[in-house]
């Protein structure tokens, strides 16, 4: 099995910044593609950022030119720097990760989320 540990939510004036960590562990083969997703309250869950094996980057509309995303392939980790944090910013945050492990379906790419990590950026 794969687990995605995240670290690093917490509590930030407007302004501030934060910064998330994710670590991937377990029997990995590859790893294609990891980032983050956050769902605030009464919301859809949305993607922030992704990062892909061949380096491009992904970001949501809302975080361009605040928030940027980091990986390193030799240790399964991602990160993602948050900069001029608003309040629209807050909620919980996902790590996702496209695996390629072995499961229920035999080898191939999984999907994996971490427990969540809550951003709460105060007015």
């Amino acid at each position: 099995q794969v687990q995605l540990v995240e670290s690093g939510g917490g509590l930030v004036q407007a302004g501030g910044s934060l910064r998330l960590s994710c670590a991937a562990s377990g029997r990995i083969f590859s790893i294609s593609t990891m980032g983050w997703y956050r769902q605030a309250a009464g919301k859809q869950r949305e993607l922030v950022a992704v990062h892909t094996t061949g380096g491009s980057e992904n970001y949501a509309e809302s975080v361009k030119g605040r928030f940027t995303i980091s990986r390193d392939n030799a240790k399964n980790t991602v990160s993602l720097q948050m900069n001029s944090l608003k309040p629209e910013d807050t909620a919980v945050y996902y790590c996702n990760a496209v695996v390629l492990t072995t499961g229920p379906r035999g080898l191939r790419e999984y999907d994996y989320w971490g427990q969540g990590t809550q951003v709460t950026v105060s007015s």
